[in-house]
C-alpha cells in the first residue's frame, strides 16, 4: 500500500530530524530545512501534508503555508508554533488555510495523532469528491432524460438548467470551493426545477399574467423537486440547496422564509443565476434582456432579493462566462444543422 507523502520544514536541524523519525515510520517523508527549499521541490512534487515551523529566516511558517496553499490547495497544512496569542493563531489560520497548529514544545505521539487526524480529513474529502463524480457519471443519462423532458414541457426553458448550472459553477470556482462543493452545486443547477414536471402546462405557457392561484401553483415545484428526489440518499447536500433557491435574502422569498446566512451558499447561488437566465431568455409573452440590463436588474435587488457579495461575483464572472455558453450554442445549432443537412 502507498504511503502518504508529508513535507516537513523547519530551519532548526535537530528539529527537522524529530519531526523525521517521529513520521518516518508511516509515511513517506521529505525534509526541508528552509521554506525556499521546500518551495524548489513542491515545484515536482506533491504532498498530502506540509508541516512547518512557525519562525524561519527568509520567510515565516504562515507566508510560506499561504504560498503551498496557492499552489496545492488541496494539501493539509500543519503549523508548529510557539506563539499562544489565539488571534495571532486565528489570523494564521484564516490567512494560510491551515488545518491545525501544534504548540511548541510537543509530544511526539500527539504530533502523530495530529497528522494522523489530518490525513483522515484528507482522504474523507478525496472519497467525497470522487462520490460527487460517481453521482454525476451515475445520474448524467437520468438527469440528461430529466432536462428534455423539462424542456419538451415548456420549450421556453430550453437549455435553461444546463445554463444555470453553467453560470452557478462559475462563481463556486471563483470563490475557490472545494471540488465536493463545486459538483453539489453543479447537480443542484441542473436540477434545481425538475419539480417543474409536476405543474400544469396551461400554467407554464400561459401567455397572461398569472393570477395568484396560479402563481402558488408555480412554487409549488420547490416541493416537488424534493419529493421527486428525497429517496436518493446520495443527493441529500444537493436536494438541500434546491430546496431553498428560491428564498431571499432579506427573508421574503418561499417557501421557509429564511434570510441571509441561513439561506445555504449554493441556494444562494443558483437564486442569481436562475433569475438572470430568466431574465435574458425569451419567453412566450415577452423578449429577453440584454446581460448588461438583466444585470442591472440584479444589482437593484442586492440586499433585498439576493446577497450582495454574491452578486458582485456573478458582476465579475458574467462576461467570460456568457461569451463560452454563447459560444457552446452556436456550435451546437452548427452540429444540428450539419446532422439535418445530411440527413
Amino acid at each position: 500500500m502507498q504511503k502518504y507523502k508529508i513535507l516537513v520544514v523547519d530551519d532548526e536541524l535537530d528539529n527537522l530530524a524529530l519531526l523525521y523519525r517521529t513520521l518516518r515510520s508511516n509515511y513517506d517523508v521529505t525534509k526541508a530545512s528552509s521554506p525556499l527549499e521546500a518551495l524548489e521541490i513542491l515545484k515536482n512534487e506533491k504532498f498530502e501534508v506540509i508541516l512547518s515551523d512557525h519562525k524561519m529566516p527568509d520567510m515565516d511558517g504562515v507566508e510560506f503555508l499561504k504560498k503551498t496553499e496557492e499552489i496545492y490547495p488541496d494539501t493539509m497544512r500543519l503549523l508548529v508554533t510557539a506563539y499562544s496569542d489565539a488571534k495571532i493563531l486565528i489570523d494564521a489560520i484564516n490567512y494560510a488555510k491551515i488545518y491545525r497548529y501544534i504548540k511548541k514544545p510537543y509530544v511526539p505521539d500527539e504530533l502523530s495523532l495530529i497528522v494522523q487526524a489530518s490525513l483522515d480529513y484528507y482522504q474523507l474529502r478525496t472519497d467525497n469528491e470522487n462520490l460527487i463524480c460517481d453521482l454525476k457519471e451515475l445520474f448524467a443519462g437520468t438527469i440528461k432524460a430529466i432536462i428534455e423532458a423539462l424542456d419538451a414541457k415548456d420549450s421556453y426553458t430550453l437549455g435553461r438548467s444546463r445554463r444555470v448550472a453553467f453560470y452557478s459553477t462559475k462563481m463556486a470556482d471563483y470563490l475557490k470551493f472545494p471540488p465536493t462543493e463545486s459538483g453539489k452545486i453543479e447537480l443542484a443547477g441542473l436540477l434545481h426545477d425538475i419539480g417543474m414536471i409536476g405543474v400544469a402546462e396551461n400554467i407554464l405557457n400561459k401567455t397572461q399574467q398569472l393570477s395568484d392561484e396560479e402563481y402558488e401553483e408555480i412554487k409549488k415545484h420547490v416541493y416537488h423537486s424534493v419529493r421527486i428526489l428525497e429517496d436518493i440518499k446520495q443527493l441529500e447536500d444537493v436536494i438541500e440547496i434546491i430546496k431553498y433557491h428560491h428564498e431571499h435574502f432579506d427573508g421574503n422569498g418561499y417557501p421557509y422564509r429564511l434570510k441571509g446566512e441561513e439561506i445555504p451558499i449554493g441556494s444562494r447561488i443558483i437564486a442569481i443565476t436562475d433569475a438572470f437566465d430568466g431574465m435574458v431568455s425569451n419567453r412566450a409573452y415577452r423578449g429577453g434582456m440584454g446581460n448588461e440590463e438583466a444585470m442591472q436588474a440584479l444589482e437593484q435587488r442586492s440586499g433585498t432579493q439576493f446577497d450582495p457579495n454574491l452578486i458582485k461575483v456573478f458582476r465579475e464572472i458574467l462576461p467570460a462566462a456568457s461569451k463560452e455558453i454563447e459560444e457552446y450554442e452556436i456550435s451546437v445549432e452548427k452540429e444540428q444543422e450539419a446532422i439535418e443537412a445530411v440527413e
